[in-house]
């Protein structure tokens, strides 16, 4: 399963929850599906996906499971600073904590997509 951060519509998610609906409705056996989560605009979204952000995210998948201490150390930042990071992260769903403490990207990717310039504005 992969986490797809990106910019949409507010109609997206009802559009995808009716969806699931119906193959439900129709007895067709549920499927895993992947991690969606959305924001209204880019700039919302890069507000909280700062680039330092994406490259502790881009290390933290390159190297598994660690403390956020040694996730620090790696990148060469501030502790309390990963530490704020790692915390909103978590609290997305984007990054979670095994039973030593220790955090990981639970995803087999994270895709970030925005689209600028859509037909919204018309």
């Amino acid at each position: 399963m992969k986490a797809i951060i990106e910019v949409s519509r507010p109609g997206d998610y009802r559009a995808r929850a009716l969806e699931i609906a119906k193959r439900a409705d129709a007895g067709a056996p549920a499927t895993e599906s992947d991690y969606h989560l959305g924001f209204e605009d880019a700039g919302q979204l890069f507000s909280e996906f700062t680039a330092e952000r994406c490259r502790m995210l881009d290390v933290l998948a390159a190297t598994g499971a660690q403390s956020i201490y040694a996730l620090a150390k790696r990148l060469r930042r501030n502790y309390s600073n990963v530490h704020r990071d790692v915390q909103a992260m978590i609290e997305r769903d984007i990054i979670a904590k095994d039973d030593d403490g220790r955090v990981y990207v639970p995803w087999d990717s994270v895709d970030i997509r925005v689209t600028l310039g859509s037909s919204r504005a018309a």
